[in-house]
């Protein structure tokens, strides 16, 4: 926006009654206190009007108008401030007042929606008069993870207590599809009546501002589970979402009309210490950071060891440029000529959350990189959009069952180390092994496609199944027992990534027979059924017990995805020796942290749904 550290403009255009255009609006820090504070939370308010600045006289000025402009800027509310202090200062400082007062509610997402007050006084001279007043001040208070601390920095992460409302499937931070948390499980709202008051709710909730779109339709994702609300009617001074009036009676609502927000973030700079060079078009390229050394600020690379694509999420996110499509270790190929001298950071290690690289682990100012910093630079590719792939839980439920498979059928399943490493001693002639079967059905409810992070010249044929595998370990299949300890475990290479079913109004596009391309579409799914080879975990080894049974699908982190929460299933079973039930099965994340707690230390049956065959 071109804004220093001491002013944040908010670019607008408001157009009132009477053809009055403002052109833009800002908080303007003007105590020394506050000029070098980031984010900018106290100042005067100014609008911008035929290229000028001009303050606004506080004789009109409300706390409702302070929390409107807050809510702009991305700050959940507003507080008092020293008004004898900035009286002193309108006294030495020659002023240019804008000619109109506002009249807000406070519920309003953007001034542009306050009604316009009266026109104030003007003098002799043609320049407006704020008589007895002086320019109208916001203070506004941030949320807990934009609030500036003692080193001047800010909270690199913060856990919420018991939230009741979260965002998914969001590139940015304070963007996602809202989810709200009734009777201990997690679930979407309709978009039915969704607008950007009800929007602002859940904004404010989260600590950020106002919301800057109330966006309908799951165009960032569709969500799982229940849709807990409807046709939501919020006045806008609402606490929390769950406060507001909705619907109880009619939930006639599926998750293509899962309701989501972008809200209003605090300007925190971060975009400014990062760059991308030499790409072919500004969503890529090598990333470049801005650091301090040896006093002075330096533009460098960053080495790409064991650089991934949680970190390169993070990039693209701090850039604003949405999700990360790959992350390269190599980018000799682009533009630049790049030396191996230029690293300037190197050892990243990032959990996926963080706003800026800046705040993931790193090696400071001990730079270390084994291969060089030349063609070894780190680089990104960025997307708006990103896929989401979920597992349907309740067919794992459905499908569980024991088989005990002669060895002599398993021999392409031992080459391909679908078994576990007792297999290779078990005799091929009379052996046998235990096998826990199931069907998986791999759902994409993101954005776009799911593809193998390989491409086709990178597959690797194996002659004993005579297929193509695309990706080295698509899923982990593990049994753990009570206490977190993996008992016995599987994997599935994604020797057939494709659309095995769809909706109705979407067409096929992956069938890997025929060496075809292999992905999952959005609104479909790929099927693995319980009869295919390496569909099972080897438990011949196994004693009796109570475990808990997870999948984790691109456990990895392989391809880029929306939401990698969800990628999770976890059931409760129970093995006896020669049955096995599998119950209470569910998605990581769709239970409050209580009931999953609850789920992970409970042990024995349960009246629940059991599946045995």
């Amino acid at each position: 926006m071109g804004f220093s550290l001491w002013e944040q403009s908010f670019l607008t255009s408001l157009s009132q009654n009477m053809n009055i255009q403002v052109e833009d609006v800002r908080i303007r820090a003007v105590l020394a206190t506050y000029r070098k504070r980031v984010p900018v939370t106290e100042g005067y308010v100014e609008v911008k009007e035929g290229g000028s600045w001009k303050q606004i006289c506080d004789k009109h000025w409300t706390t409702k108008n302070s929390r409107v402009i807050c809510g702009m800027f991305g700050f959940p509310g507003e507080k008092k401030y020293n008004t004898k202090v900035y009286k002193l200062l309108a006294k030495k400082k020659k002023l240019s007042y804008w000619g109109y007062s506002m009249e807000c509610t406070g519920n309003e997402a953007h001034i542009s929606s306050c009604k316009l007050g009266s026109r104030l006084n003007v003098d002799n001279k043609n320049n407006v008069t704020c008589e007895n007043g002086m320019p109208a001040v916001v203070s506004c208070v941030p949320g807990r993870a934009f609030a500036p601390s003692s080193n001047n920095g800010f909270r690199k992460a913060f856990r919420q207590e018991q939230p009741l409302v979260r965002l998914r499937g969001g590139a940015n931070t304070g963007e996602g599809r809202v989810e709200v948390l009734k009777n201990g499980e997690w679930g979407t709202i309709c978009d039915d009546n969704w607008n950007l008051i009800s929007a602002s709710v859940v904004c404010r909730e989260l600590g950020f501002g106002s919301a800057k779109e109330a966006i309908t339709g799951a165009k960032l994702g569709q969500g799982i589970g229940p849709i807990h609300l409807n046709e939501i009617a919020c006045t806008g001074s609402e606490k929390s979402i769950t406060d507001c009036k909705f619907n109880t009676e009619s939930l006639r609502c599926n998750h293509e009309e899962d309701a989501a927000v972008r809200c209003n973030i605090p300007a925190m700079g971060f975009q400014n210490q990062l760059r991308l060079s030499g790409g072919r078009n500004p969503y890529e390229g090598r990333v470049e950071v801005l650091m301090e050394r040896n006093g002075t600020l330096k533009w460098g690379t960053v080495c790409s060891e064991k650089w991934s694509t949680v970190e390169a999420m993070v990039v693209c996110r701090q850039l604003g440029l949405g999700f990360a499509s790959h992350a390269f270790q190599e980018t000799w190929y682009w533009h630049g000529d790049i030396s191996a001298d230029d690293v300037i950071m190197s050892g990243v290690k990032c959990s996926g959350t963080e706003m800026s690289l800046g705040h993931c682990r790193h090696d400071g100012t001990r730079v270390s990189c084994p291969r060089g910093g030349g063609r070894f630079a780190a680089g990104v590719s960025c997307s708006e959009t990103a896929p989401d792939l979920v597992l349907n839980a309740e067919l794992v439920e459905q499908t569980s069952y024991l088989e005990d498979r002669p060895m002599f059928m398993l021999q392409c399943a031992l080459e391909e180390n679908c078994l576990a490493s007792s297999a290779a001693n078990t005799s091929i002639t009379s052996g046998y092994r235990r096998l826990l079967r199931f069907s998986s059905q791999i759902h994409n409810n993101g954005q776009s496609d799911f593809r193998p992070k390989n491409g086709r010249h990178a597959w690797i044929w194996h002659d004993c199944h005579r297929h193509y595998h695309s990706m080295e370990v698509f899923t982990h299949y593990d049994l753990l027992n009570l206490n977190g300890t993996k008992i016995a475990e599987g994997h599935k290479a994604s020797f057939c990534l494709e659309d095995s079913e769809c909706e109705a109004d979407v067409q096929k596009q992956y069938e890997c027979a025929n060496f075809g391309e292999q992905g999952i579409s959005v609104g479909c799914w790929d099927v693995y059924r319980h009869d295919i080879d390496c569909q099972w975990i080897d438990i011949t080894d196994t004693p009796p017990g109570d475990y808990l049974f997870q999948v984790v699908i691109n456990p990895n982190f392989e391809v880029a995805e929306s939401d990698y929460s969800n990628n999770v299933m976890k059931c409760r079973s129970r093995y006896d020796g020669q049955r096995i039930w599998m119950y209470n099965c569910h998605i990581g994340g769709s239970f409050s942290e209580e009931t999953e707690e609850k789920f992970d230390h409970f042990s024995g049956l349960t009246n629940n749904r059991v599946s045995t065959r």
